[in-house]
């Protein structure tokens, strides 16, 4: 998704705790750092607006090339047979003041639960990058307080 906003000012909210400011509560309930600053080792605890909360941790912030990735560590897709479920976003510079942001979703399955593949949906993570570049454009590329 493109965003005129320099990828640095994404990866202001993107590369941090600031991301639930936004989400919260339109997506989820709440979210609690359980442990953790926002770096790598951080886990949350995310409670969604219907269903059961779930741990996430964060596996990889890296500030360089702008990219975090999360993983399910409690409940919600382990409880369904998953023994992998991990989130990508990524800031990708394309000029002085624009980037695009990026999502991935990577996942593994018990053979015994592959019908609930059909479970995995992108467009929560497709309606929170939209989310965070209209409140980025909004706001002049400033992150949350």
């Amino acid at each position: 998704m493109n965003v005129d906003v320099p990828a640095s000012s994404a990866w202001a909210l993107y590369g941090t705790l600031d991301l639930p400011k936004i989400t919260v509560p339109k997506y989820l309930a709440s979210v609690e750092v359980v442990q953790g600053d926002g770096g790598e080792g951080t886990i949350s605890k995310l409670t969604p607006l219907t269903g059961s909360a779930y741990c996430e941790k964060f596996t990889k912030v890296d500030n360089e090339n702008l990219v975090k990735e999360t993983e399910i560590v409690e409940g919600g897709f382990l409880d369904m047979g998953f023994t992998l479920y991990r989130v990508r976003f990524e800031n990708i510079k394309t000029g002085e003041n624009s980037c695009i942001t990026r999502t991935t979703i990577e996942y593994d399955v018990k053979e015994e639960s592959a019908a609930n593949i059909s479970d995995i949906n992108i467009v929560p993570s497709i309606n929170i990058m939209k989310d965070v570049a209209a409140y980025l454009t909004t706001n002049d590329g400033k992150s949350s307080d």
